[in-house]
Protein backbone atom coordinates (compact mmCIF):
# COMPACT_ATOMS: atom_id res chain seq x y z
CA UNK A 1 0.00 0.00 0.00
CA UNK A 2 1.38 3.39 -0.95
CA UNK A 3 2.13 5.74 1.93
CA UNK A 4 -0.09 8.71 1.07
CA UNK A 5 0.87 10.58 4.25
CA UNK A 6 4.54 10.57 3.30
CA UNK A 7 3.72 11.73 -0.23
CA UNK A 8 1.59 14.59 1.09
CA UNK A 9 4.38 15.72 3.39
CA UNK A 10 6.89 15.64 0.53
CA UNK A 11 4.55 17.67 -1.69
CA UNK A 12 4.01 20.16 1.13
CA UNK A 13 7.76 20.60 1.63
CA UNK A 14 8.38 21.03 -2.10
CA UNK A 15 5.53 23.54 -2.33
CA UNK A 16 6.99 25.50 0.61
CA UNK A 17 10.45 25.54 -1.01
CA UNK A 18 8.97 26.68 -4.33
CA UNK A 19 6.97 29.51 -2.77
CA UNK A 20 9.84 30.66 -0.51
CA UNK A 21 12.79 29.83 -2.76
CA UNK A 22 14.51 33.17 -2.07
CA UNK A 23 14.67 32.45 1.66
CA UNK A 24 15.99 28.94 1.04
CA UNK A 25 18.56 30.31 -1.44
CA UNK A 26 19.88 32.55 1.34
CA UNK A 27 20.69 29.39 3.32
CA UNK A 28 23.05 28.10 0.62
CA UNK A 29 26.16 30.07 1.74
CA UNK A 30 25.68 28.95 5.37
CA UNK A 31 25.14 25.32 4.34
CA UNK A 32 28.20 25.47 2.05
CA UNK A 33 30.29 26.92 4.89
CA UNK A 34 29.35 24.08 7.26
CA UNK A 35 29.91 21.43 4.60
CA UNK A 36 33.34 22.77 3.62
CA UNK A 37 34.75 23.76 7.01
CA UNK A 38 32.88 21.50 9.46
CA UNK A 39 31.87 18.26 7.76
CA UNK A 40 34.51 17.78 5.04
CA UNK A 41 37.44 17.95 7.53
CA UNK A 42 35.87 15.08 9.51
CA UNK A 43 37.49 12.72 7.04
CA UNK A 44 40.80 13.60 8.66
CA UNK A 45 39.69 11.87 11.87
CA UNK A 46 41.10 8.62 10.41
CA UNK A 47 44.55 10.04 11.20
CA UNK A 48 43.90 9.07 14.82
CA UNK A 49 44.25 5.44 13.75
CA UNK A 50 47.14 5.88 11.29
CA UNK A 51 50.85 6.58 11.30
CA UNK A 52 50.80 9.71 9.15
CA UNK A 53 53.43 9.86 6.42
CA UNK A 54 53.78 12.97 4.30
CA UNK A 55 54.55 11.12 1.07
CA UNK A 56 51.52 8.80 1.43
CA UNK A 57 48.91 11.33 2.49
CA UNK A 58 46.05 10.86 4.94
CA UNK A 59 44.36 7.89 3.35
CA UNK A 60 47.56 6.21 2.12
CA UNK A 61 49.32 6.16 5.48
CA UNK A 62 49.49 2.78 7.29
CA UNK A 63 46.98 1.86 9.98
CA UNK A 64 48.22 1.56 13.57
CA UNK A 65 44.89 0.91 15.32
CA UNK A 66 44.67 2.32 18.85
CA UNK A 67 48.42 2.86 19.24
CA UNK A 68 48.06 6.65 19.51
CA UNK A 69 45.38 6.32 22.18
CA UNK A 70 47.58 3.97 24.21
CA UNK A 71 50.41 6.50 23.96
CA UNK A 72 48.04 9.30 24.90
CA UNK A 73 46.70 7.60 28.02
CA UNK A 74 50.26 6.86 29.22
CA UNK A 75 51.47 10.44 28.68
CA UNK A 76 51.66 12.40 31.95
CA UNK A 77 51.69 15.74 30.09
CA UNK A 78 48.39 14.82 28.41
CA UNK A 79 46.72 14.12 31.76
CA UNK A 80 48.11 17.37 33.12
CA UNK A 81 46.54 19.20 30.18
CA UNK A 82 43.23 17.41 30.80
CA UNK A 83 43.30 18.35 34.49
CA UNK A 84 44.09 22.00 33.70
CA UNK A 85 41.33 22.11 31.07
CA UNK A 86 38.77 20.79 33.55
CA UNK A 87 39.89 23.22 36.26
CA UNK A 88 39.66 26.22 33.92
CA UNK A 89 36.30 25.08 32.52
CA UNK A 90 34.69 24.30 35.88
CA UNK A 91 36.02 27.58 37.22
CA UNK A 92 34.39 29.34 34.29
CA UNK A 93 31.16 27.42 34.94
CA UNK A 94 31.13 28.32 38.64
CA UNK A 95 32.39 31.91 38.54
CA UNK A 96 31.58 33.17 35.04
CA UNK A 97 28.29 31.51 34.11
CA UNK A 98 26.04 33.10 36.78
CA UNK A 99 27.38 36.66 36.44
CA UNK A 100 25.88 37.49 32.99
CA UNK A 101 22.49 36.30 34.31
CA UNK A 102 22.79 38.62 37.33
CA UNK A 103 23.97 41.51 35.14
CA UNK A 104 21.05 41.04 32.74
CA UNK A 105 18.51 40.98 35.58
CA UNK A 106 20.04 44.06 37.21
CA UNK A 107 20.12 45.96 33.91
CA UNK A 108 16.48 45.02 33.41
CA UNK A 109 15.72 46.81 36.67
CA UNK A 110 17.31 50.07 35.47
CA UNK A 111 14.48 52.43 34.61
CA UNK A 112 16.40 55.11 32.71
CA UNK A 113 16.92 54.07 29.03
CA UNK A 114 20.04 56.25 28.78
CA UNK A 115 21.61 54.73 31.87
CA UNK A 116 20.76 51.23 30.64
CA UNK A 117 22.43 51.89 27.26
CA UNK A 118 25.46 53.39 29.00
CA UNK A 119 25.93 50.34 31.22
CA UNK A 120 25.37 47.98 28.29
CA UNK A 121 28.05 49.77 26.27
CA UNK A 122 30.53 49.73 29.16
CA UNK A 123 29.98 46.02 29.85
CA UNK A 124 29.97 44.94 26.19
CA UNK A 125 32.88 46.98 24.83
CA UNK A 126 35.73 44.71 26.10
CA UNK A 127 34.32 41.80 24.05
CA UNK A 128 35.36 43.55 20.83
CA UNK A 129 39.01 43.74 21.87
CA UNK A 130 40.83 40.66 20.56
CA UNK A 131 42.80 38.55 23.02
CA UNK A 132 45.97 39.31 21.04
CA UNK A 133 45.60 43.04 21.74
CA UNK A 134 44.20 42.61 25.23
CA UNK A 135 46.93 40.14 26.21
CA UNK A 136 49.56 42.64 25.17
CA UNK A 137 47.94 45.25 27.40
CA UNK A 138 47.66 42.83 30.35
CA UNK A 139 51.27 41.68 29.96
CA UNK A 140 52.44 45.30 29.82
CA UNK A 141 50.51 46.04 33.01
CA UNK A 142 51.01 42.87 35.11
CA UNK A 143 54.37 41.44 34.03
CA UNK A 144 57.32 41.51 36.42
CA UNK A 145 58.43 44.87 35.02
CA UNK A 146 54.92 46.06 34.22
CA UNK A 147 53.19 49.31 35.07
CA UNK A 148 51.45 47.89 38.15
CA UNK A 149 54.73 46.72 39.70
CA UNK A 150 56.40 50.01 38.92
CA UNK A 151 53.63 51.86 40.77
CA UNK A 152 53.77 49.42 43.69
CA UNK A 153 57.56 49.73 43.88
CA UNK A 154 57.30 53.53 44.02
CA UNK A 155 55.16 53.19 47.15
CA UNK A 156 57.45 50.56 48.65
CA UNK A 157 54.84 47.80 48.33
CA UNK A 158 55.42 44.16 47.40
CA UNK A 159 55.43 43.39 43.69
CA UNK A 160 52.86 41.11 42.05
CA UNK A 161 53.27 39.01 38.94
CA UNK A 162 50.10 36.92 38.39
CA UNK A 163 51.20 35.88 34.90
CA UNK A 164 54.29 34.22 36.38
CA UNK A 165 52.75 32.82 39.55
CA UNK A 166 51.47 29.25 39.79
CA UNK A 167 48.96 30.34 42.45
CA UNK A 168 47.66 33.49 40.74
CA UNK A 169 47.58 32.54 37.07
CA UNK A 170 44.26 30.66 37.10
CA UNK A 171 42.33 33.32 39.08
CA UNK A 172 43.81 35.95 36.76
CA UNK A 173 42.48 34.02 33.75
CA UNK A 174 38.99 33.71 35.28
CA UNK A 175 38.82 37.38 36.28
CA UNK A 176 40.03 38.69 32.92
CA UNK A 177 37.61 36.35 31.11
CA UNK A 178 34.69 37.62 33.18
CA UNK A 179 35.67 41.25 32.61
CA UNK A 180 35.94 40.75 28.86
CA UNK A 181 32.86 38.62 28.16
CA UNK A 182 30.26 39.30 30.86
CA UNK A 183 28.49 42.05 28.90
CA UNK A 184 28.38 40.07 25.67
CA UNK A 185 27.14 36.93 27.41
CA UNK A 186 24.40 38.93 29.12
CA UNK A 187 22.87 39.97 25.78
CA UNK A 188 21.05 36.68 25.22
CA UNK A 189 19.49 36.86 28.69
CA UNK A 190 18.45 40.47 28.12
CA UNK A 191 16.80 39.38 24.89
CA UNK A 192 14.94 36.69 26.83
CA UNK A 193 13.81 39.30 29.36
CA UNK A 194 12.19 41.38 26.63
CA UNK A 195 9.92 38.42 25.78
CA UNK A 196 8.33 38.43 29.26
CA UNK A 197 4.77 39.76 29.15
CA UNK A 198 4.67 43.21 30.88
CA UNK A 199 1.19 42.36 32.16
CA UNK A 200 2.82 39.84 34.51
CA UNK A 201 4.73 42.67 36.18
CA UNK A 202 1.55 44.77 36.34
CA UNK A 203 -0.28 41.89 37.99
CA UNK A 204 2.58 41.50 40.46
CA UNK A 205 2.37 45.24 41.28
CA UNK A 206 -1.36 44.92 41.94
CA UNK A 207 -0.66 42.00 44.29
CA UNK A 208 1.83 44.16 46.16
CA UNK A 209 4.99 42.34 45.07
CA UNK A 210 8.28 44.12 45.61
CA UNK A 211 11.24 44.16 43.22
CA UNK A 212 12.83 41.08 44.73
CA UNK A 213 9.57 39.14 44.55
CA UNK A 214 9.04 40.17 40.92
CA UNK A 215 12.55 39.05 40.05
CA UNK A 216 11.97 35.74 41.82
CA UNK A 217 8.47 34.91 40.57
CA UNK A 218 8.29 36.69 37.20
CA UNK A 219 11.76 37.45 35.84
CA UNK A 220 13.52 34.20 36.78
CA UNK A 221 10.79 31.84 35.46
CA UNK A 222 10.76 33.90 32.25
CA UNK A 223 14.43 33.27 31.50
CA UNK A 224 14.91 29.88 33.19
CA UNK A 225 14.56 27.90 29.94
CA UNK A 226 17.21 30.04 28.24
CA UNK A 227 19.52 29.59 31.23
CA UNK A 228 19.07 25.81 30.97
CA UNK A 229 19.95 25.83 27.25
CA UNK A 230 23.06 27.91 27.89
CA UNK A 231 24.01 25.61 30.76
CA UNK A 232 23.77 22.57 28.47
CA UNK A 233 26.05 24.26 25.93
CA UNK A 234 28.47 25.30 28.68
CA UNK A 235 28.68 21.76 30.08
CA UNK A 236 29.04 20.30 26.58
CA UNK A 237 32.00 22.61 25.95
CA UNK A 238 33.84 21.78 29.17
CA UNK A 239 36.67 19.98 27.34
CA UNK A 240 37.15 23.04 25.15
CA UNK A 241 35.73 25.62 27.54
CA UNK A 242 39.13 27.05 28.44
CA UNK A 243 39.72 29.90 26.01
CA UNK A 244 42.67 28.94 23.80
CA UNK A 245 43.28 32.49 22.52
CA UNK A 246 43.40 33.86 26.04
CA UNK A 247 45.69 31.26 27.58
CA UNK A 248 47.94 30.91 24.53
CA UNK A 249 48.65 34.65 24.54
CA UNK A 250 49.12 34.94 28.31
CA UNK A 251 50.88 31.77 29.42
CA UNK A 252 54.61 31.05 29.40
CA UNK A 253 57.00 28.27 30.42
CA UNK A 254 57.04 29.14 34.17
CA UNK A 255 53.28 28.46 34.43
CA UNK A 256 52.94 25.48 32.06
CA UNK A 257 52.22 23.30 35.07
CA UNK A 258 48.92 25.09 35.78
CA UNK A 259 48.22 26.71 32.41
CA UNK A 260 48.78 24.06 29.75
CA UNK A 261 45.35 22.96 28.46
CA UNK A 262 44.46 20.36 25.81
CA UNK A 263 44.36 22.92 22.98
CA UNK A 264 47.74 24.47 23.82
CA UNK A 265 49.17 20.97 24.34
CA UNK A 266 48.01 19.92 20.85
CA UNK A 267 49.26 23.17 19.32
CA UNK A 268 52.70 22.77 20.89
CA UNK A 269 53.03 19.17 19.74
CA UNK A 270 51.77 19.92 16.22
CA UNK A 271 53.65 23.10 15.36
CA UNK A 272 56.53 23.47 17.81
CA UNK A 273 57.90 19.99 18.49
CA UNK A 274 56.75 18.36 15.21
CA UNK A 275 54.94 15.42 16.78
CA UNK A 276 53.04 12.80 14.79
CA UNK A 277 49.82 14.35 13.51
CA UNK A 278 48.09 11.03 14.13
CA UNK A 279 48.71 11.40 17.85
CA UNK A 280 47.41 14.98 18.05
CA UNK A 281 44.35 13.95 16.02
CA UNK A 282 43.70 11.19 18.57
CA UNK A 283 43.82 13.81 21.33
CA UNK A 284 41.33 15.97 19.46
CA UNK A 285 39.02 13.00 18.84
CA UNK A 286 39.12 12.09 22.53
CA UNK A 287 38.14 15.65 23.46
CA UNK A 288 35.25 15.64 20.97
CA UNK A 289 33.86 12.30 22.16
CA UNK A 290 33.90 13.43 25.79
CA UNK A 291 32.17 16.67 24.74
CA UNK A 292 29.37 14.73 23.01
CA UNK A 293 28.88 12.58 26.11
CA UNK A 294 28.77 15.60 28.42
CA UNK A 295 26.25 17.55 26.32
CA UNK A 296 24.04 14.45 26.04
CA UNK A 297 24.08 13.85 29.80
CA UNK A 298 23.46 17.53 30.57
CA UNK A 299 20.56 17.63 28.11
CA UNK A 300 19.02 14.50 29.64
CA UNK A 301 19.24 15.97 33.16
CA UNK A 302 17.62 19.24 32.05
CA UNK A 303 14.80 17.41 30.25
CA UNK A 304 14.14 15.22 33.29
CA UNK A 305 13.97 18.33 35.46
CA UNK A 306 10.97 19.49 33.41
CA UNK A 307 12.68 22.05 31.15
CA UNK A 308 13.11 21.96 27.39
CA UNK A 309 16.45 20.65 26.21
CA UNK A 310 18.34 20.96 22.96
CA UNK A 311 17.10 17.58 21.68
Amino acid sequence: MRNKGGGNRTNSVLKSIKSNWILYAMLIPAIAWYLIFCYAPMGGVVLAFKNYQYNSGIFGSPWVGFQHFAQMFSDSEFWRAVANTLIFSFGKLIFHFPIPIIVAILLNEVRSPRAKKLFQTIFTFPHFISWVVLSGILIMMFSSNGIVNQVLASFGMAEVAPLMSLKSFRPFIWISQIWKEVGWDAIIYMAALTSIDPQLYEAADIDGAGRWQKMRYVTWPGIRSVVCIMLILQVGGIMGGACFDQIFNLYSAPVYEVADIIDTYVYRLSFMTGSNFGYTTAVGLFKSVIGVILITVANRIVVKSGEEGLF
